[in-house]
C-alpha cells in the first residue's frame, strides 16, 4: 500500500510529538475542532478502537465512521468495524476522501501510505503526555503553512495549521 491519493491523516501534535494524554486530546482547541469538522464532513473517518471510545458523543455525524479493532465481537453503534487498516480502506473506497483520525498505532501504519497530512501544530510541549508520534518528522514533508490561531479563551495554546505533502 503506497501513496493513496484520497487517504489523508489529520491530527494535532505538540512540538515534542505528543498527540494524546490519558485517552483524550492534549488540550482544548476550538479552531482545530472547527477545521477537523470542515475537512472531514461528508467523507470517511477511520480510527482505532481507543479513539472511537474517546469520542464524547459516539459516531461523528455526516461522515462514514470505521473503527479498526482485532476484536471480532466489537460493535460500534453508527460505525462499521474492520479488523485492519486495509479492510477499513476497502470499506471506504467509494469516498472521494478518507481521513485517518487516530490513534497512534493507526497513524504509524498509515504514515507509509498517505500523501497528505493535515496537521495542527500546537506551540507547546507536553512532557506528561502518554501518546506520541515521533515517527512524523516534519523535515520529511513539503509543508504548506496555513492559518495561525493565538491562545485565547477558546484555544488553550497557539497553533498553526500545516498541510504536509509527501515529496515526489
Amino acid at each position: 500500500m503506497n501513496g493513496c491519493d484520497n487517504v489523508a491523516m489529520i491530527l494535532a501534535m505538540s512540538r515534542d510529538g505528543a498527540i494524546g494524554h490519558r485517552g483524550g486530546l492534549l488540550c482544548h482547541l476550538a479552531a482545530d475542532l472547527k477545521r477537523f469538522k470542515a475537512l472531514t464532513m461528508g467523507h470517511a473517518v477511520i480510527m482505532g478502537r481507543k479513539t472511537w471510545q474517546s469520542l464524547p458523543n459516539g459516531a461523528l455525524p455526516g461522515r462514514q465512521n470505521v473503527v479498526i479493532t482485532r476484536n471480532p465481537d466489537f460493535q460500534a453503534e453508527g460505525a462499521s468495524v474492520a479488523p485492519s487498516l486495509a479492510e477499513a480502506l476497502a470499506l471506504t473506497a467509494r469516498h472521494e476522501k478518507r481521513f485517518i483520525i487516530g490513534g497512534a498505532s493507526i497513524y504509524r501504519e498509515a504514515l507509509a501510505l498517505v500523501d497528505t497530512i493535515f496537521l495542527t501544530l500546537i506551540d507547546a510541549d507536553f512532557p506528561e503526555a502518554d501518546t506520541r508520534l515521533p515517527e512524523l518528522r516534519l523535515e520529511d514533508w513539503l509543508t504548506e503553512i496555513g492559518d495561525f490561531t493565538p491562545a485565547d479563551e477558546r484555544n488553550d495554546f497557539p497553533t498553526v495549521f500545516l498541510t504536509l505533502h509527501r515529496p515526489d
